[in-house]
């Protein structure tokens, strides 16, 4: 017989047929008459409730049956006669197909902190938390290449190994194969990178822009799906050492419709979401404002996180010039007072207090910040008429603040130049990515968007270590 989904099963397809369905023990309640086991197989947050009566199964066969054993049921697919569940199946087997020592099982019927469930990440995925959490985090994944495909961008593996920092930011991970205890050396006495593997000095990479870029300039519309890597020691809630990004790059457009497209697919992705998973973001809805009650009234969500994210789908996003942002911050009550950490003057990089004030207090929606000044920004981004700011852009969210990064890119070869010139790259390291301006170059741009801070947003989680299976933190890479 083939195994049918919980998922499936609690739809009614198998209504009055014996079914077969497989899965791991929620709960075990009953009496000496009968048993109710609730199982869940990870296809819904929603337990199937299988009733095992007495006289069909003794005490003895059911005692290995407890929390957390994995279990197979055969039995007839019925409407239940309790509340809670419209369908339950009535056992006529039960095989343990592996045990769970209730006294050493660490997921017991009880609530447990998040920080606890990080130290048991391999079995966290069962508790309905993180089930629904990575249930949502594989739609939106899905969504992302359903968008793009739609629109005919070609995926592009870019590489993980790189000898290029897109960013400058120099926060890396070295690959090398030399052995760390005696590399070798050059006459000046440091590590000779050229008997390494790759012959050159290599990291894990930040991003895949760069690479992208080429790609565009044959291809039009791509966009890469991939890991990247920062060495920062930042150990906040904001934070990984390993992460997820969204990174598209299309040849023939300019800023503002780089920032139409960005907002387009944020809003796509969300509307699949709210589609595909709603039971799961009801239920972490629900987790999220049971959490708000503990906090002070000021500090708790205007919105239900339902109502946050219809409200992002169904509005425009704010559009404003870093110019304009830094004056609405500087004339706020919030400045006037000293409430921020961080002060406000024009050509600061924005901190996330100054980001979050500008779209949960001021617009109260999400916010589209372009044209930063050029000292932020990183090299690529094209220069603009002003000569003091580029045609950047951020996309600031409620809670999280920036969730995406873009910009238009710099296709005049003597300004991209100069601009490598300052920041201390050197044309030969980027002679490749130069060639992209020399032979049929065109006006492009891209962003990028950090996939763990799009499934937080989604599932209104409060540390990026929850919207991740296994997160790599300093200090911390378990599992």
């Amino acid at each position: 017989m083939q195994r049918t989904k919980v998922k499936d099963l609690l739809q009614g397809a198998e209504v009055g047929k014996e079914v077969l369905l497989k899965g791991w023990v929620r709960t075990k309640r009953g009496n000496k008459y009968v048993n109710f086991i609730a199982v869940n197989d990870g296809s819904t947050i929603n337990n199937l409730q299988v009733v095992a009566e007495a006289e069909k199964f003794s005490e003895e066969s059911l005692k290995d049956v407890t929390t957390g054993a994995a279990i197979a049921v055969v039995g007839q697919l019925v409407e239940s006669q309790g509340k809670g569940q419209a369908y339950e199946v009535q056992a006529t087997s039960i095989e343990v197909l592996g045990k769970a020592d209730p006294e050493t099982y660490p997921l017991q019927k009880k609530a447990h902190s998040l920080e606890f469930l990080r130290e048991i990440a391999h079995l966290r995925f069962r508790t309905n938390t993180f089930g629904a959490v990575f249930r949502v985090r594989n739609t939106l994944a899905f969504a992302v290449h359903k968008f793009f495909n739609e629109k005919g961008f070609v995926y592009m593996h870019t590489p993980i190994i790189t000898a290029s920092d897109a960013e400058g930011a120099g926060e890396m991970f070295r690959v090398t194969t030399l052995d760390p205890k005696n590399p070798p050396l050059t006459e000046s006495g440091e590590v000779n990178y050229e008997e390494d593997f790759f012959g050159k000095a290599t990291n894990l990479t930040v991003s895949g822009q760069l690479e992208g870029e080429l790609a565009a300039m044959a291809f039009s519309d791509i966009y890469t799906f991939g890991p990247t890597f920062r060495a920062e020691n930042s150990n906040t809630t904001r934070h990984l050492a390993e992460f997820w990004m969204i990174e598209p790059e299309m040849a023939f457009y300019d800023l503002k419709m780089n920032a139409d497209l960005a907002e387009e697919f944020i809003k796509y992705i969300i509307r699949y979401a709210l589609e595909h998973n709603r039971e799961d973001i009801e239920f972490l809805g629900q987790r999220l404002a049971e959490e708000d009650k503990a906090k002070p009234q000021n500090e708790r969500q205007e919105m239900t996180l339902l109502e946050k994210l219809e409200f992002v789908v169904n509005n425009d996003f704010e559009r404003v010039t870093y110019t304009e942002a830094i004056d609405i911050l500087v004339n706020s009550n919030h400045y006037k007072k000293k409430k921020f950490q961080y002060d406000v003057a024009w050509g600061i990089d924005l901190q996330s207090e100054h980001e979050r004030y500008l779209v949960e207090k001021h617009f109260k929606k999400p916010v589209i910040v372009t044209n930063y000044p050029k000292d932020i920004k990183a090299f690529y981004m094209r220069l603009n008429d002003d000569g003091k700011t580029v045609a950047a852009m951020d996309i600031l969210a409620p809670g999280i603040g920036e969730i995406v990064g873009g910009s238009q890119r710099e296709e005049r070869i003597d300004i991209l130049v100069e601009r490598m010139k300052s920041v201390g790259i050197h044309e030969e390291d980027l002679w490749w990515y130069l060639d992209t301006r020399r032979f049929g170059g065109c006006p492009h741009a891209g962003f990028g968007l950090g996939f763990e801070r799009m499934v937080q947003f989604v599932t209104g989680m409060g540390n990026i270590r929850d919207v991740i299976p296994f997160p790599r933190t300093p200090q911390n890479a378990e599992f």
